[in-house]
């Protein structure tokens, strides 16, 4: 099968050999206003922060005392000619915050005498740009090709990368929120993801939690990110072909198909709720993998109803909740949001979110080793049956 790839009106493919290319770099990046009621600022290098509280009254107007230099991203996009697959290189990361002690976190508030990225003393959940963005707004070049050869385009890494704070507590986490504030935090995935859709040069938007130092975590504040990519991520585009190809066979879509089967057996679900159903898949890659999917057929996150949106908060804590129950202590995960894209796909694609762990046991991780990460082919140590058992 060929690579899924956004029509030639999102691509630029006058590049020599054809290669495909995200679209152009914008010039700035406009100030946009939160769509559900969120407070936007700017930090002291220009950067964007949002304020989403839970009182719309609350007041925001604290000014970011630091003296920082002005942004200059320098991200960029080489496509790899052997995969087809776009690479991003951003060197500037090299020296991004790495393990602060707690005294020093810079996602905490602000307090007298010490000023964080969060210019205010307290907050519900907070939206700002990435310091170190992978991706971002007004990169400077033009596209090229990399030391002269064709096979090798090279352009801007335009896009956008934000940082979500899901709360003020330094020492909580996504799993200790109440369903309130998880539901807060949805609404905030909702509105970051209209709003980077609109977003000059993103094509897709990519929600997700890194958790735990096993992982890679380098700041332990409960936190997320958000990525405006500006092509179709590799994985979102075999998806689509997968359900395009299951379409034309059967006349459905394959995530409907599986999420029918798997509550019909029963044998792996895990959480079973009014609007979502989490499931361990019959096809699990990590030895500990949990998909929750909503039983409407929805294209991201910002389509979903207000019940849904309710539902899944109750729902998600539930399953952080045994998650973290599997080894007695906090597991570690990464929490990824299966969204459509911004222009192509969204009649082929199904909402859901995967939760997975690197742990496979109480002292053991799993590592991607020369199979997974030298030819992609992943060997799981635990059946997806076991967890399934263990998680209920």
């Amino acid at each position: 099968m060929s690579d899924f790839v956004p029509p030639a009106a999102h691509l630029d493919r006058t590049s020599p050999g054809g290669a495909a290319r995200p679209r152009g770099n914008p010039a700035r990046d406009p100030r946009r206003e939160s769509r559900s009621g969120g407070k936007a600022r700017r930090l002291a290098d220009g950067r964007e922060i949002i304020y989403f509280d839970v009182d719309p009254a609350q007041v925001r107007e604290a000014v970011d005392t630091r003296e920082l230099p002005p942004q200059a991203p320098a991200s960029e996009l080489r496509r790899d000619p052997l995969t087809g697959e776009w690479v991003a290189i951003a060197a500037h990361r090299q020296s991004r915050t790495y393990k602060p002690p707690a005294e020093l976190c810079p996602l905490c508030p602000s307090s007298p005498g010490r000023p964080t990225e969060i210019p205010e003393s307290t907050y519900d959940v907070v939206v700002f740009e990435n310091q170190f963005p992978s991706f971002a707004q007004g990169i400077p070049g033009d596209e090229s090709t990399v030391d002269g050869m064709p096979m090798v385009p090279s352009a801007p890494a335009t896009g956008r990368c934000e940082v979500v704070c899901f709360t003020s507590d330094h020492n909580s986490s996504f799993s200790a929120l109440s369903a309130a504030q998880a539901r807060a935090v949805v609404d905030v995935w909702a509105d970051r993801t209209a709003a980077l859709a609109e977003t000059p040069g993103v094509e897709q938007v990519f929600c997700f939690e890194n958790r735990g130092e096993e992982i890679g975590v380098t700041l332990h504040h409960p936190h997320g990110q958000i990525y405006g990519y500006p092509f179709v991520t590799p994985k979102t585009g075999k998806m689509l072909r997968v359900a395009e190809e299951y379409l034309n066979l059967h006349g459905r879509h394959v995530q409907g198909d599986v999420l029918a089967a798997e509550r019909a057996a029963g044998r792996r679900v895990v959480v079973d709720s009014e609007h979502w159903t989490a499931y361990v898949p019959a096809a699990a890659r990590w030895p500990v993998e949990v998909h929750v999917v909503p039983h409407r057929k929805v294209p991201d996150i910002a389509a979903l109803t207000d019940a849904e949106r309710d539902d899944f908060a109750v729902t998600y804590l539930d399953v952080l909740r045994r998650l973290d129950g599997l080894y007695d202590g906090p597991l570690p995960y990464i929490a990824a949001w299966h969204q459509a894209p911004v222009r192509v796909g969204r009649e082929l694609s199904w909402l859901r979110m995967e939760i997975f762990s690197v742990r496979r046991s109480a002292d053991k991780l799993k590592y991607l080793a020369g199979s997974e990460s030298g030819m992609g082919v992943w060997i799981n140590d635990v059946t997806p049956e076991q967890i399934a058992d263990r998680l209920r």
